[in-house]
């Protein structure tokens, strides 16, 4: 049985091969990016890398998609196992750290990223590096119960103001999961129409806001 027949009635034949025919390049595993990876590859897409060098803790597992056997283990490669393990399909593994050295090499052109870094060092690296080689990035971020989805033409890297471990930040479980399912479906939309649509997402008064 065709595991996307829903996604194939709703979306169209046409528009999954072009799911499944772009590149992507994912980067970090964790809130954003381990979410996002499981969205996109039970929607339809295949050709995802994913990029993270950090190793799986056990208070990830409330605001990621890791079990406890992943515990201690790199994330890129767990999330490779999962993306196999439920959808069959062979996802790309990278656990270096992108930098201003690499990010060439890990950004390829013809690819579009997904910015999901938790830190603003690798943040600007990654916005940087999009606007100067015209590769289009968008940008998925957390911060309480609050989100943004834009594309990297508006997008401002935040100040860094909190001296505390991005993974202590206190995040809403349902601010993560409405994030990145807006943000797969703006991905989706962008490959379908080539519209480039940014969002704001508030959990306190469950709004999402289109950002004009």
């Amino acid at each position: 049985m065709n595991t996307l027949v829903h996604e194939q009635v709703y979306r169209g034949e046409a528009l999954l091969e072009k799911m499944a025919a772009q590149s992507f390049v994912v980067c970090g595993a964790g809130a954003v990016g381990s979410n996002i990876v499981n969205n996109m590859t039970r929607q339809g897409f295949q050709g995802l890398t994913v990029i993270d060098m950090d190793r799986v803790e056990d208070h990830n597992r409330h605001t990621q998609v890791w079990t406890r056997r992943d515990k201690g283990q790199l994330k890129a490669a767990m999330l490779k196992n999962h993306v196999f393990t439920n959808m069959g399909i062979s996802i790309e593994a990278v656990t270096r750290k992108l930098e201003e050295s690499n990010v060439k090499k890990m950004l390829p052109k013809g690819s579009i990223v997904v910015d999901g870094f938790d830190n603003m060092e690798s943040r600007k690296v990654v916005t940087d590096y999009c606007k100067s080689s015209g590769i289009e990035c968008l940008h998925v971020g957390l911060a309480a119960d609050y989100a943004e989805v834009i594309w990297n033409e508006r997008y401002h890297v935040p100040k860094n103001v909190v001296a505390q471990d991005v993974c202590e930040y206190p995040l809403a479980r349902n601010v993560i999961v409405i994030a990145t399912a807006v943000a797969t479906e703006c991905l989706i939309r962008y490959l379908g129409t080539g519209e480039k649509r940014s969002y704001m997402v508030t959990l306190g008064d469950l709004k999402i806001e289109e950002l004009v």
